[in-house]
Formats: structure tokens, sequence, C-alpha cells
């Protein structure tokens, strides 16, 4: 009969469209390698997968004509996502590259993985983690980025143009919409930007003569 404690709520923490942008421009170098480090960052940010399912990617799961791609998620589940045509840009330099690596490295074998080492290997979730490290400290941006804040961000960058809630679930592939609806809870970031600039109070603590007066007349309808 004992009611357990709610748990508290999680607000997704995400980058700013600036941000993001800072991280996509980050240079790496124009090799094989370089150019997969973009891909995978423009492809985080352009489908919203998990960090499990891009390392698990195939040749076959991505149709570059249509821009669509196939994906794995949790419970061996299937779904079909969107590719933008920044990410089919990035990947299509990426494995004009690729075919030089597995070239040196006949003897593995490897034609399936998209996302390969130097080695010829799948990238594993930690060589990806590491990867986006690198291009955070390129970018300059001075914090901390993991795969799942890229997750975040592009739900977060979605809701915020529009996007319709349920389209948002498919996309990430969550079996429950109220796993999704709490991206709808970052979007008070947008209600604090009208409030600051509306706000006489809001920025510098005090009121100006002008803002009073303003202020006055709205609350009380006349001066």
């Amino acid at each position: 009969m004992v009611q357990a404690p709610k748990s508290e709520k999680y607000i997704p923490v995400f980058l700013s469209v600036d941000e993001m942008v800072c991280l996509l421009d980050a240079k790496g170098t124009p090799n094989a390698v370089g150019l997969r480090d973009k891909a995978i960052v423009e492809l985080f940010y352009s489908s919203g997968i998990r960090l499990s399912e891009l390392v698990g990617l195939n040749m076959e799961d991505i149709d570059f004509h249509q821009g669509l791609m196939k994906v794995r998620g949790k419970g061996k589940k299937e779904r079909i996502v969107p590719v933008g045509d920044q990410a089919i840009t990035a990947m299509t330099a990426y494995l004009e590259k690729r075919h030089g690596i597995l070239k040196r490295n006949v003897e593995n074998g490897i034609e399936g993985p998209i996302f390969i080492s130097s080695r010829g290997s799948r990238l594993s979730t930690r060589s990806v983690a590491r990867i986006l490290d690198k291009l955070v400290i390129l970018s300059g941006l001075g914090r901390k980025v993991s795969p799942h804040m890229l997750r975040h961000t592009f739900a977060t960058h979605m809701m915020e143009s529009g996007a319709d809630l349920r389209a948002i679930q498919e996309f990430l592939g969550h079996e429950s919409l109220s796993t999704t609806q709490k991206y709808t809870s970052v979007s008070v970031g947008r209600l604090l930007e009208i409030y600051d600039k509306a706000h006489p109070k809001a920025r510098d603590g005090h009121y100006g003569k002008n803002e009073v007066h303003t202020t006055k007349k709205n609350l009380s309808g006349r001066e």
C-alpha cells in the first residue's frame, strides 16, 4: 500500500542550432578517416539514430537514391527513416574512399559494415564516441558532446521546427509516445527567450521609465 516516490523528470541536453553547425563544420582531414568521421556526425544529426544503430549499419541498409535508411533498433525491430541530402553527400564522399581501406584489408573479407576502421573492421561504439570527442575539440565547442546528445538535438530541433510528435516517435523508434514527449519540455527554452525579450525586468533587473509607463498602461488599461 506504500506509494513509491515519483521519479524526477529528465530533461534532454542538446546542442543549439549554431553549436550543431559549428560541429558539422569542424575541419578534419580530407582522407578516408576524416570523411568517415564527418559522415558519422552528419548521419547522427540527419536521422537521430542511436549509437548502436549507427555502428550496425550495413551497405545494403541505405537507399542513396531515395534517401532512406533501414535501421535495426532495440529488440531487433526494424524501421525506415529518411536521410537528409547533406548526410547523403557526406556519406557518398566517404564511401568513395572506403574502397581503398577494403583493398588494403582484403584478408578481412569485410564488405558489410558502412563505417569501418582503418584496418577494415566494423567500428565499435567506443570508437565512434572517441571520433565525436575529436571533432568536438576541432570545432572548439568547449563542452562534452555524446552521441546520445546528437539524438536529443535531432529530436529537439525537429520539435521546435513544428514536426509532429508522432512522426518524431517513428523517427526515433520509441515504442511509447510518452518517451517522445520529454522533448516537449525543452521548448521551455523558447518561452524563456520570449520572456527575456518581453518582460521589463528580465534583462537588466530594473524598470526603465518607458517600460514603467508601458507596463502600467497595459496592466490598468489607463495611464
